[in-house]
């Protein structure tokens, strides 16, 4: 059975072991191994969010939830990351500097009970090809909220600061579009 203060453990204890995120995307692996076992511990998805399981300096690991169709710009974490999908699916577009922005690399598309390690000078940008919510374990080594990183625009691939707030307003905004198009229920 998955218990989120068991995971949040196990992460730390695996950053403990000196191989870092090695062994961080093994506990992650074995997590979303087991999927209604974290839907069952977390609920079924409701609504698009970011909600931290554990956040500290040395470790953040957040439950992400994209809304159907969601996409998310490119961006770095300047730090490693492990994301583990438990329902869903995201596909990611990894990018590379070019001159004053970015040019697509490659691409990778994660379904449930996929795993990725991402490095700590990765570019990605994230979209939830699906009808239903995608649902993610994501775990970072470091301060994911107070990292200095770069974000770039969409449309120009120009890159300036990232800024949280917006991130985390794309999310309320999945939300309003996602609830927009659903038929109200009788009252």
């Amino acid at each position: 059975m998955f218990e989120t203060e068991q995971f949040i453990a196990d992460c730390k204890h695996a950053m403990a072991e000196g191989r870092s995120n090695k062994a961080v995307r093994e506990v992650v692996a074995r997590a979303v191994g087991e999927p209604s076992q974290i839907l069952a511990a977390l609920g079924e998805p409701r609504q698009a969010g970011v909600d931290k399981l554990y956040h500290g300096p040395e470790l953040t690991i957040l439950n992400l939830v994209w809304a159907p169709h969601m996409t998310l710009k490119p961006h770095d974490h300047n730090m490693w990351a492990i994301i583990g999908i438990y329902t869903g699916g995201e596909d990611n577009i990894f990018w590379r500097r070019a001159g004053p922005g970015l040019e697509a690399a490659s691409a990778r598309a994660l379904r449930t009970g996929d795993v990725a390690s991402l490095g700590r000078d990765i570019i990605h940008s994230v979209t939830n090809p699906t009808a239903q919510f995608t649902c993610a374990l994501h775990v970072y080594g470091g301060d994911f909220f107070a990292e200095p990183r770069s974000e770039w625009d969409p449309e120009t691939l120009g890159e300036r600061p990232y800024d949280v707030e917006q991130t985390l307003i794309a999310f309320t905004e999945a939300n309003a579009r996602y609830f927009a198009g659903q038929p109200q229920s009788a009252h």
